[in-house]
């Protein structure tokens, strides 16, 4: 069970601290798929992903929504109840490690800045 995953945050990232003080963030990141639909248009499937301790922390000091991010790390799936007392199944990327795939002087949305070298990073 190991999946690898490059794509954009559609937003912000989550960022908590468990009550025995494990970091955890959650995050969701648009793939785009290889093909286009009927229409001509590529789709995106939308990727819920969690990520611990030192790791959590650099996804919520360093990423952000649009910033192209790699995550390596194996498909989880989990249930609960919610508080209307429904069983509510989530599937989830527990990540391994997230990589920063844009320098950090990039500018945000996925807009690369115009000088493409790296002296920065």
């Amino acid at each position: 069970n190991r999946v690898v995953l490059v794509g954009r945050l559609t937003k912000d990232p989550e960022y908590r601290t468990t009550p025995s003080g494990v970091s955890v963030a959650t995050f969701t990141i648009a793939v785009n798929r290889t093909f286009t639909n009927a229409q001509g248009e590529r789709e995106a499937d939308f990727i819920n992903c969690v990520v611990f301790r030192r790791q959590a922390e650099n996804v919520n000091n360093y990423l952000s929504k649009g910033s192209l991010a790699g995550a390596d790390g194996r498909i989880q799936s989990r249930s609960y109840e919610n508080q209307e007392g429904r069983r509510i199944f989530v599937t989830e990327v527990v990540c391994d490690s997230v990589q920063f795939l844009e320098p950090k002087n990039s500018q945000q949305g996925g807009q690369r800045s115009q000088n493409n070298d790296f002296q920065d990073y």
